[in-house]
């Protein structure tokens, strides 16, 4: 099924770059996980990159679905020559919130400390019926 609206992930990237309205901005193009509509999986801009929301493919548990939704944005960065260490703020989106804990326990496995700035947002459904989906920004230090 194809969702005829954007994500909140999706529509937070598509705001970000409108922000920068004016400047070129390029699409980076991976054969990772296929776009299900109308946009790129991450865009540069202005020393940032904006990751649109990953979700993980994985679904034998949730922290591997977690897992694999932070290996999709870390295969978005390392096409641009980033890296996790780079991420500077990430959205998270659950339909359960009750797994917050959960998401946090692998979470903080993933990235150090400083850690990213986060705002995780419960939702009532993801695409392909994903539990996870986290979209990401980051900074060329």
């Amino acid at each position: 099924m194809v969702p005829t609206r954007f994500s909140p992930a999706r529509a937070l990237v598509l705001h970000a770059i409108a922000v920068f309205a004016g400047c070129s901005s390029s699409p980076i193009h991976r054969p990772a996980p296929r776009a299900i509509g109308p946009y790129s999986g991450s865009v540069a801009t202005r020393g940032l990159v904006f990751v649109a929301g990953q979700v993980g493919q994985e679904r034998s548990s949730f922290a591997a679905e977690v897992n694999a939704a932070i290996d999709g944005v870390a295969a978005r960065l390392a096409d641009a020559g980033l890296s996790l260490r780079e991420v500077v703020s990430t959205t998270v989106y659950l339909t359960d919130m009750a797994s917050f804990a959960a998401m946090n326990d692998v979470y903080a496995t993933r990235f150090s400390a400083p850690y990213p700035a986060r705002t995780t947002v419960g939702v009532a459904a993801l695409p392909g019926g994903a539990s996870i989906e986290i979209a990401a920004i980051a900074a060329r230090r």
